[in-house]
């Protein structure tokens, strides 16, 4: 039987914050002071995730789909 190790590279992996390597207490940072600095900078929002949002629809689209009402007898240009 055979045991698989993982590469050095793969056990040694580096803190985010400073390059240190990491701490197996304050995975995957080298100490609570980088642990502490991440976590600020999520919590003033200096981190974000990109959303895409939905468009609300402006006043020309509701003109729009008011004039394309089945039944209408007004006519628009087209």
């Amino acid at each position: 039987m055979s045991v698989h190790r993982l590469p050095v590279s793969a056990k040694r992996k580096k803190c985010p914050s400073c390059g240190r390597p990491a701490a197996a207490d304050y995975r995957p940072f080298c100490s609570k002071r980088c642990a502490d600095l991440d976590l600020s900078k999520w919590l003033n929002e200096d981190y974000r995730i990109a959303a895409v949002e939905d468009e609300e629809p402006g006043d020309d689209e509701f003109a729009d789909a008011e004039m394309d009402r089945p039944g209408d007898r007004r006519e628009h240009d087209a």
